[in-house]
């Protein structure tokens, strides 16, 4: 998954058209610059794509059906624990970031407490460690959570719908998101892609927290 993720942002650059390097690639709004890489990631969560990407490392055997079933069934294991996370992270970063000095161990700690109830470990500071605090997501870290809402209404209301492996779909999408970069507002290739503004249903969907 990983592996796709970090894939996603390089076919962001890799498919640019823009004509200027300041605009070219991942070079977008930063609370959507992850959507292109997080969407590359469901296709490790579709049998029809596991099929083509995974065999047993001695026969080539692909996945048994119970262990491909059980797979699928875990996506969302702990998930309510790692957005939260996030949310604690996100919280964290905007709490810094708007105060002109700040103890990080213990900013960390009392947000670590009260919103997902697990102590920090004493005489640790994460925070000093957590590169993207400081390297380039500057109080913007919330565009993690922010950008799946759009990877997600990405992947569901077209790849889903018209086939994972549509060139038809994957051109449109190269065409109207990827190729353009931050040559045009994120929300104008959105729209561009989808057809209309994005919802939030297909993220909420993906975490668990409403029915398909």
């Amino acid at each position: 998954e990983t592996f796709f993720h970090e894939f996603g942002h390089v076919m962001h650059q890799l498919c640019t058209k823009a004509e200027l390097c300041m605009f070219a690639g991942t070079r977008v709004e930063r609370d959507f610059v992850e959507a292109p890489s997080q969407m590359l990631e469901n296709w490790c969560w579709k049998p029809e794509a596991l099929a083509r990407m995974s065999g047993h490392h001695e026969t080539g055997d692909p996945i048994p059906e119970s262990l491909l079933t059980a797979l699928l069934a875990s996506r969302n294991a702990n998930s309510g624990l790692l957005n939260m996370r996030q949310v604690t992270l996100a919280s964290f970063d905007q709490a810094i970031h708007t105060s002109a000095s700040a103890d990080t161990a213990a900013v960390l700690a009392d947000l670590s407490t009260k919103l997902m109830e697990i102590p920090t470990t004493p005489g640790t500071n994460m925070g000093a460690t957590f590169g993207h605090m400081g390297g380039g997501y500057d109080a913007q870290y919330y565009g993690y959570l922010w950008s799946e809402v759009f990877s997600a209404d990405m992947f569901k209301s077209r790849f889903e719908k018209e086939g994972i492996f549509s060139q038809e779909t994957g051109l449109a999408y190269r065409r109207e998101v990827l190729a353009k970069g931050g040559s045009r507002d994120a929300m104008d290739s959105l729209k561009a892609f989808l057809g209309r503004e994005p919802i939030p249903e297909p993220f909420l969907e993906s975490k668990g927290l409403t029915k398909a």
